[in-house]
């Protein structure tokens, strides 16, 4: 009797878990509206606020399989952590000030180094903000953590930035490769330790066109003074090539995420978020429009008030008719700023998430089944040097 021999048989890799977002559009542009006019109200104080709730609807409606995340950062902490930062900030400021009084003539020579200082600083933030809001990031109740050196990563950004300079920005894709490598082989989801395999060629070769059309564009915009026509083509190319760049940088980063075996994948295509980009374009043409109509009628009602032609408005020995006209200025500025932050929330914030989560899957997700829950809470600290440098994100 003959024994056939067996096939040995390899397990079958189960299929990748679909990452979705469920946030309701109406909720978010009810809730970012309250938090902007609360932030009129507050002198811009409410700001940190509406960010933890924002953050609060984008993790919370993000679903990897049928698990949410939380967010569970608060907007005291946020508060804080500005003020700890502008303690710190302010002295600087201060001290380069009175210097440029002492040196006038050595004051553009001072702000140099002042700039060098500041991009290094910039650099130390954005590391100490990410570890912040991955601190504060849980999923099936294990938070993720960060370790590493925020000073470490900033003198590396600084190299890295040196050498895109000198190259014309073709060393971009390399730089963003290695600060994301030193950034993930610190991050941490309990104790399953992080990791970036994507690598500086690959970006580069998704997106080696758009440096070309850049130089292009900075060539062209250089003969725009001459040729008034080309700065109408700019305007139409840079959502365009800015948007399929975005496209090409999501993807990517994406894709080279790790987490022990655990590791993500996007199938955003490179003009998914080009509508998104024009539809800010055209509110805030749509939003100066309205300002203008309001500002001329505002114009036309104190001209007919006080029985005096519209030009006469806008003379500054004119006062007694200039105020109440600059006073119902700044209330439509101010509503114009208002309606340019809705826009940009809803749009760059929201949908560009919305978008790029929907576009994800997750492997080997059974690996993050029993991963065991480490790591300390980071302090708010560098999310306020972020905020106080204006390079915070969401």
């Amino acid at each position: 009797m003959n024994q056939m021999g067996s096939v040995p048989q390899h397990p079958v890799p189960p299929p990748p878990v679909p990452v979705s977002f469920s946030g309701d559009r109406g909720e978010f542009r009810r809730l970012v509206m309250r938090g902007t006019g609360l932030e009129l109200v507050t002198v811009g104080f409410y700001r940190f606020w509406l960010a933890t709730d924002i953050r609060r609807h984008l993790w919370s409606n993000t679903d990897i399989g049928e698990d949410a995340a939380e967010y569970t950062g608060t907007g005291k902490e946020l508060l804080l952590g500005f003020l700890f930062a502008l303690a710190i900030l302010v002295p600087i400021y201060l001290i380069y000030f009175l210097i440029g009084l002492e040196a006038e003539r050595a004051r553009a020579f001072a702000s140099i180094p002042l700039f060098l200082f500041f991009y290094v600083f910039g650099q130390f933030a954005i590391y100490r903000a990410r570890r912040y809001r991955l601190t504060r990031t849980v999923w099936r109740g294990v938070r993720f953590w960060m370790s590493g050196s925020g000073w470490a990563y900033a003198a590396r950004a600084a190299l890295w930035g040196l050498l895109a300079i000198v190259t014309l920005g073709l060393a971009l894709p390399w730089r963003e490769a290695a600060l994301e490598r030193y950034k993930m082989r610190h991050s941490y989801y309990g104790d399953l330790e992080g990791s970036f395999a994507g690598s500086g060629w690959e970006l580069f070769r998704q997106g080696w066109w758009l440096w070309l059309l850049g130089v292009l564009v900075v060539v062209m915009a250089l003969a725009a003074a001459k040729a008034p026509g080309v700065s109408s083509l700019l305007m139409v190319a840079a959502p365009f090539l800015y948007g399929t760049f975005k496209a090409i940088e999501w993807r990517w980063w994406l894709s080279g995420i790790r987490f022990g075996a655990v590791r993500f994948e996007s199938a955003l295509s490179r003009t998914a978020l080009i509508g998104l980009y024009w539809k800010v374009i055209g509110w805030f043409f749509l939003l100066v429009m309205l300002f203008s109509a309001y500002a001329f009628a505002c114009a036309a009602l104190i001209a007919s008030v006080n029985q005096t032609p519209i030009a006469k408005l806008f003379v500054p020995g004119n006062l007694q008719a200039s105020i109440p006209m600059l006073g119902l200025s700044i209330v439509g500025y101010l509503a114009l700023v208002l309606g340019m932050n809705v826009v940009m929330r809803m749009y760059l914030l929201r949908d560009v998430w919305a978008r790029v989560i929907s576009s994800t899957a997750v492997h080997n997700i059974e690996a993050a089944a029993n991963v065991v829950a480490r790591g300390e809470l980071a302090s708010a600290l560098g999310e306020g040097f972020a905020d106080g440098l204006d390079v915070a994100g969401f």
